[in-house]
């Protein structure tokens, strides 16, 4: 008995504290989680710092947070934009285009291919001193699509049926509930070329090519990062490590101290990420991928 009572004072002993001292124990696990997770090297103004473009590109808010912040960070001096993804919406992959452009006016910024650099992903990175793919990644894919589904025959089934009032002939360009016409596939293929015309013309004007040589380097081709290299869309084949030596010597740093993210920062922003991502786009939606 006395056991038992010994036993059940050692569990409920922690639980009345917690209960009646709160915000003491919480700042305790605060103070622990600070301490657990810092390191003398965290205490050094950093110099140099990554930012990473990761997944699907369905929305640029966080990214360009980034680089505004790193853009005024005076003690910035080159940044590295370290690229795994297959692309995404054509706005905010134009979007962080031409923050990039403006952050290289101020400081060194050199891409870096870490897996995937395709479509809007690679239009994002276009801008950047140099682009240095590794040497398993992929590349390229420029091009742009919209799609969306045909429910007509699903609806039929289920007995469902849409009511529109509208007015202007396209405004029902891109629905779902029906097949579209020919004249709504020839406005939406104005759009989708006005769009490629624009990507094409950004790599070409970035890259230093020939608009005229777009089937060799556009044409949403997927091209090995020796293949990209081989047609101009990159600048090297090379490591990560080889990247950040690159990103040091043209910031003029002699002793680098890359930024890093804390593990809050990292959930916070990962947990972000996938929850936009599987919200997803519209039915309807124009892709650079």
């Amino acid at each position: 008995m006395n056991f038992l009572k010994s036993l059940l004072t050692i569990i409920t002993a922690p639980i009345e504290f917690i209960q009646n001292h709160f915000k003491a124990t919480v700042l305790i696990l605060i103070v622990f989680f600070i301490y657990q997770t810092s390191n003398p090297e965290d205490l050094i103004t950093p110099n140099l710092k990554t930012i990473y473009l990761e997944g699907v590109i369905s929305d640029a808010n966080l990214i360009l947070e980034e680089i505004e912040t790193a853009k005024t960070d005076e003690n910035i001096k080159g940044i590295l934009l370290n690229i795994n993804s297959p692309g995404g919406g054509v706005a905010p992959s134009v979007e962080i285009a031409y923050a990039i452009k403006e952050l290289n006016k101020v400081k060194p910024v050199v891409a870096y291919a870490s897996g995937t650099m395709a479509s809007g992903s690679y239009y994002s990175s276009i801008w950047a001193s140099k682009i240095i793919a590794n040497p398993g990644s992929m590349i390229g894919s420029i091009g742009v699509i919209m799609q969306s589904v045909d429910a007509s025959e699903l609806m039929s089934k289920l007995g469902v049926k849409t009511q529109t009032v509208k007015i202007g002939t396209y405004k029902e360009v891109g629905t779902p509930t029906r097949q579209w016409t020919k004249e709504e596939k020839a406005e939406l293929d104005k759009v989708i070329k006005n769009t490629y015309e624009m990507f094409v013309a950004d790599v070409a004007n970035a890259r230093k090519l020939k608009i005229e040589d777009k089937n060799k380097f556009a044409d949403a081709h997927i091209f090995t990062a020796i293949q990209a290299k081989n047609v101009g869309l990159i600048d090297s084949v090379a490591t990560i490590n080889e990247a950040k030596k690159l990103v040091q010597m043209m910031a003029k740093v002699n002793d680098p101290v890359w930024d890093k993210k804390d593990k809050m920062e990292k959930f916070m922003e990962k947990f972000t990420n996938e929850a936009i991502n599987k919200i997803g786009f519209n039915t309807t939606t124009l892709v650079a991928y």
